[in-house]
């Protein structure tokens, strides 16, 4: 069953709402990276997206919040984009996954190669890209002494995004991917307008 155009639109505006909501919602994990450096489930719809209406639209729901975002921006912007195009590989990656392996096990793939990606992809965005605008307001060595709090044997910058940033991007798309995966049964429907009988066919809901 093909979605209509106007409920593509519906969809993926009503997500984009919740995603923003979500990215203002974000907290600080102290005990497992610096305060700076916060987790959001905005990622959520913009999966849901995904794999309800096909890669392009949980992309378009990470570009739409981030737009939204930029009404309240404390970053120029650069927050922003580095968001975008993070968020952007986890569910576009994901998606595509899903899109040609519609069972279970191709979704669970799905989201563990779309974090790991994400991870690795939020490496060089926020080495050349975030964290130079961080710059502008604290010294790299400020910046590296968050991380010694952490663990003292930390002396650069590079060795602070892999050993603390990358990680916890990972686990911030395998947490996102594990409530998407607890309620998209329910809301598989509703975005797409199935009944019941179409969602027999639906495959994390019935699929093995």
């Amino acid at each position: 069953m093909k979605v209509s155009r106007t409920r593509y639109i519906s969809c993926v505006a009503i997500l984009s709402a919740i995603s923003t909501v979500l990215m203002y919602l974000d907290f600080a994990i102290p005990q497992i990276i610096p305060n700076f450096v916060k987790m959001d489930f905005s990622e959520l719809p913009a999966l849901l997206a995904s794999f309800a209406l096909g890669p392009v639209a949980g992309v378009l729901v990470c570009l739409v919040k981030n737009l939204f975002h930029l009404i309240g921006t404390t970053t120029g912007g650069v927050g922003e984009l580095a968001n975008f195009l993070i968020g952007a590989c986890f569910v576009f990656t994901a998606g595509m996954i899903y899109k040609y392996k519609k069972t279970r096990l191709g979704a669970v793939i799905a989201a563990i190669v779309g974090s790991i990606l994400m991870g690795l992809t939020s490496y060089p965005i926020n080495l050349f890209i975030t964290y130079p605008f961080y710059y502008n307001f604290l010294p790299k060595e400020v910046i590296i002494s968050m991380y010694q709090v952490l663990l003292p044997s930390v002396d650069s910058i590079e060795k602070s995004l892999i050993i603390f940033n990358t990680p916890f991007t990972i686990l911030k798309g395998l947490l996102n991917a594990i409530l998407t995966f607890l309620i998209y049964k329910p809301l598989s429907p509703i975005i797409k307008g199935y009944n019941k009988v179409d969602n027999k066919k639906e495959i994390l809901s019935n699929d093995k």
